[in-house]
C-alpha cells in the first residue's frame, strides 16, 4: 500500500507538474506564432451586464488578492515567515486570505449560475469553458476548504510549498515537502497544475497575455442594428 501511495505522490507531485509545464510552454509558443499573442476571448458582458458585474468583479478581486499573497510567499518566503512570527499579524493575514478566497468563491459560483440560467449564455459556453469553470471552482473551493480546515496556510506555503516548487524549477524535485501534507492540500496543488496546462488553450490565456492596453483604451460603443420594419 505504501508503494502505491508513493507512486501516486510521484505522479501528482512530479509527473503532473512537468507535463503541465510542457503543455503550457508548447501551447504558449503556438499561440504566439499562430495568433500573434492576441488575447481572443468572446465577451458576454454586452449580452448581459448586471449579473456579469456581480460574478466578474468579486471573482477577479478575490483571485488577484489570493494570487498576490501566494506570489509573495513564493518569492519572499523568509519575509512572510518573519511577518507571521507575530500572532496578531498571522491572524490578520489568515483572515484577509480567507475573506479573499470566499470573495472569489462567491464570484465563481455566481458566474456558473449566470451562464447556466441564461439560454443565450448557455449556448455560447462551450465544453472547454465548462471544464475551465469546473477546475477554477474546484481550485477556489479547495483553497477555502484548506484555509478553514487546515489553517495557517501562509506558514505551510512559505515553509513547504515554496521549497517544493523551487525544487521543481531546479529539476531536482523533492516531494517530501508535501508528501505528508493533507490530501486536500496535495489535490489543491495538483489542480493548480491542471489549470496551468489548460491556460494557453482556453480563455484563461488572458492571465498570461494581460490586456494592459484596456486601461487607457477608449470605451467601446456597441450599436444594435435593427432590420427596417416591413411596411
Amino acid at each position: 500500500m505504501s508503494e502505491i501511495i508513493k507512486y501516486l505522490d510521484n505522479l501528482l507531485l512530479i509527473g503532473l507538474p512537468y507535463a503541465s509545464l510542457t503543455l503550457f510552454v508548447v501551447g504558449l509558443l503556438h499561440r504566439y506564432r499562430v495568433h500573434n499573442a492576441n488575447c481572443v476571448s468572446p465577451s458576454t458582458q454586452f449580452i448581459e451586464n448586471r449579473n456579469h458585474f456581480w460574478a466578474s468583479v468579486p471573482f477577479h478581486y478575490g483571485v488577484i488578492g489570493v494570487l498576490s499573497i501566494h506570489l509573495i510567499s513564493l518569492l519572499l518566503p523568509q519575509l512572510v515567515l518573519f511577518w507571521i512570527s507575530s500572532p496578531p499579524r498571522l491572524y490578520a493575514l489568515e483572515i484577509v486570505s480567507l475573506m479573499l478566497g470566499r470573495l472569489a468563491a462567491c464570484g465563481i459560483v455566481f458566474g456558473i449560475l449566470r451562464r447556466w440560467s441564461s439560454p443565450i449564455l448557455k449556448k455560447l459556453t462551450g465544453r472547454m469553458d465548462w471544464l475551465v469553470l469546473t477546475l477554477v471552482a474546484l481550485q477556489v473551493g479547495s483553497g477555502v476548504f484548506v484555509a478553514v480546515f487546515n489553517p495557517w496556510g501562509t506558514a505551510w506555503f512559505a515553509a513547504a510549498a515554496t521549497p517544493y516548487l523551487k525544487s521543481l524549477a531546479l529539476l531536482n524535485p523533492e516531494t517530501g515537502y508535501l508528501a505528508e501534507a493533507p490530501l486536500a492540500i496535495r489535490l489543491h496543488v495538483a489542480n493548480a497544475f491542471l489549470i496551468l496546462a489548460l491556460t494557453p488553450y482556453t480563455r484563461l490565456i488572458h492571465i498570461v497575455l494581460v490586456p494592459v492596453g484596456y486601461v487607457w483604451r477608449a470605451p467601446l460603443l456597441y450599436r444594435w442594428l435593427r432590420r427596417p420594419e416591413a411596411k
